[in-house]
């Protein structure tokens, strides 16, 4: 262990040797006893040496400079974090001190005004999934999923969790991150290579008595959905598993709420309702379940309670079922969720308070129109299949791109083609050569209410360009 020493901290001369007498212990590395010395840390870290104020002034503007930014906008990312509008009255509200440096309620008697916020944010999400029990909240999708996993795991006793071959690369690796430990066996369930629909039949051989959650998601990371969402309901309930279904809360002005076909538990990513991209994060994971006692007890997080005095009729708002967490039970919580995305949470229900339902409705409708337009400009070009999927989509859907007459074209890789489209301007879709070989050079493109008819038209054109080798 390094020697660490601060004038501004108790560990110099005498306070030191006064605080590990107390102790009663020799040294400071004996705090640390319990860690077994393989994982124990022998050389110094290999970190620069301080920097003054202006240096490090400097360094962090040379690391900004190398941002790439498209000089139109047309940035059509998705996979996961999405661009969608967000009004600036959302920026407004949640800018407040009020919400801005109270960070996490730990003691709710000087915290209401924040628990109030996440109460509504429970309320807001339970209505738009059609489930009672929200928590609030997760860090992202992908860690909620490995919470459901668990969950579904200690709630049936089994140690089986199926999960759709499609899904993303990232959640599928969290999810494993999570599971291992605990001895789990994630199973990957097939997909119709026309449609991109779950293979049913296979998810019927698959279901067994030691199944303990199924899980897909509606929309699916590829932009199509899922069109026998009861069937699979009904499947994974007949065996005695859990349903958890993954969701972009989005979608959901314009299809049906999960809980509506069955799910017992559901997730999803809580960042399209109004936090920005931020190279990625904050996040904010989104957990849902049914109101059963065995599942509540087993929620992973924290849930925001409503209280009513019987004289006075005064309204209070606490943290309920703590028991799970980290910082009261220690090894035998459930989770260790503990510190969420509070100001996340606030940001969603100050969002989704804003638009209202029909709100919601016309966002989802504006963009599928915009999709459906990007979907015949790019399947016009030639060379180009769109989507890839023979299924309803979304926002966001698979382009193929195939060989064409042209011989510069033919064969050309798709990370190829994006980074030609990139150097003039448009960020053009994830590449999926590496995570879906099968899928050849094709592309994850994303269409939201924040693209016009210009920028998709921009997209096609620019896109047929690079492909016929023209500058």
């Amino acid at each position: 262990m390094t020697d660490f020493r601060h004038s501004f901290l108790p560990t110099v001369g005498e306070q030191e040797t006064e605080i590990l007498a107390a102790l009663g212990i020799k040294s400071i590395d004996e705090l640390f006893s319990d860690i077994p010395s393989k994982f124990q840390l022998k050389t110094r870290l290999k970190i620069p040496d301080s920097l003054s104020e202006i240096e490090v002034t400097r360094k962090i503007a040379e690391q900004l400079a190398q941002n790439w930014k498209s000089p139109k906008g047309e940035g059509f990312l998705g996979g996961g974090v999405w661009h969608h509008v967000i009004p600036e009255t959302v920026k407004a509200i949640v800018n407040r001190t009020e919400f801005l440096t109270a960070y996490t309620p730990y003691q709710s008697e000087i915290s209401q005004g924040m628990l109030q916020a996440l109460f509504e944010y429970q309320s807001l999400i339970a209505e738009l999934v059609e489930l009672p029990v929200v928590n609030a909240s997760m860090y992202d999708w992908a860690s909620a999923l490995g919470e459901a996993a668990l969950m579904a795991s200690r709630v049936t006793k089994r140690q089986k969790f199926l999960v759709p071959n499609l899904i993303a690369p990232n959640r599928r690796g969290v999810l494993n991150t999570y599971t291992n430990p605990a001895g789990m066996n994630i199973d990957s369930i097939g997909y119709d290579p026309v449609s991109g629909q779950l293979d049913l039949e296979q998810l019927k051989t698959l279901v067994d008595k030691d199944t303990a959650g199924v899980y897909f998601e509606n929309p699916a990371y590829l932009g199509y959905l899922q069109s026998e969402v009861d069937a699979m309901a009904e499947i994974t309930h007949d065996a005695g598993a859990l349903l958890v279904v993954g969701i972009d809360p989005i979608s959901l002005g314009i299809i049906r709420a999960p809980g509506n076909y069955g799910a017992d538990i559901v997730i999803g990513e809580g960042q399209p309702l109004g936090s920005p991209i931020n190279l990625g994060g904050p996040l904010l994971g989104i957990f849902a379940s049914r109101d059963e006692r065995k599942l509540i007890r087993q929620l992973p997080g924290r849930i925001i309670g409503l209280t009513t005095a019987q004289s006075s009729g005064q309204r209070g708002f606490v943290m309920t079922i703590q028991a799970r967490e980290q910082h009261i039970r220690r090894e035998k919580a459930t989770s260790n969720i503990c510190s969420n995305q509070a100001l996340s949470a606030v940001t969603a229900a100050i969002y989704l308070a804003l638009l209202g339902p029909s709100g919601l409705v016309q966002i989802g409708e504006t963009i599928l129109q915009l999709r459906h337009y990007a979907e015949r400009q790019l399947n016009a070009l030639e060379g180009v299949k769109a989507p890839l999927f023979e299924a309803p989509h979304f926002k966001e859907f698979v382009y193929q791109i195939k060989n064409t007459k042209h011989s510069s074209s033919a064969g050309l890789p798709i990370r190829t083609v994006l980074k030609s489209v990139q150097e003039r301007g448009i960020l053009a879709g994830i590449p999926l050569d590496q995570s879906f070989p099968d899928f050849g050079q094709s592309a994850l493109v994303c269409v939201t209410e924040v693209h016009t008819q210009a920028a998709i038209d921009s997209l096609s054109k620019t896109l047929q360009q690079t492909m016929e080798g023209r500058q």
